[in-house]
């Protein structure tokens, strides 16, 4: 990913990202009167960051755990480049995936998956990934705990 010129921001514009990665579903007014700023203003700056691209989406985190999805693994493939699109169609269709990213270093494509159990996750990665055509070995890591950081925008 290229980014062509970076943005500038201003502090208002930071508290506004900071209190809503942390909650988007929170209220303009409640935002406004958390970072101490008119309404109209901070709904007017929200509208701006989205408008800049800053803001590209808001969105819920859903616990899978809770709909029966408690494994989650990270899966690393090495590939064979000739079958790269067709081995990101395939993974992209799976149920199971929730995010896909090409990377580097000693993986080419970097898998984060949930499953049901143990038995299903073997499943997945063995029956499903490891049959793609091109993909040429896998190696998988359990997660076994998460610790998020919200990232921190000021200066």
């Amino acid at each position: 990913m290229q980014v062509d010129k970076m943005v500038k921001i201003d502090d208002v514009d930071r508290k506004i990202l900071e209190s809503l990665v942390k909650d988007a579903s929170i209220s303009v007014p409640k935002l406004s009167k958390k970072i101490n700023v008119n309404s109209s203003v901070c709904y007017s700056r929200i509208k701006r960051l989205i408008r800049r691209n800053i803001i590209k989406k808001s969105t819920i985190i859903v616990n899978e755990e809770i709909l029966g999805y408690p494994m989650k693994a990270l899966v690393g493939l090495n590939t064979d480049i000739k079958h790269r699109d067709n081995i990101l169609g395939k993974i992209k269709n799976l149920k199971e995936t929730r995010i896909i990213q090409e990377v580097t270093g000693r993986f080419d494509i970097m898998v984060e998956i949930r499953a049901r159990s143990l038995d299903d996750l073997h499943k997945i990665i063995t029956g499903n990934i490891g049959q793609i055509e091109g993909v040429v070995k896998t190696e998988t890591f359990i997660e076994m705990k998460t610790v998020l950081q919200d990232p921190s925008f000021l200066k």
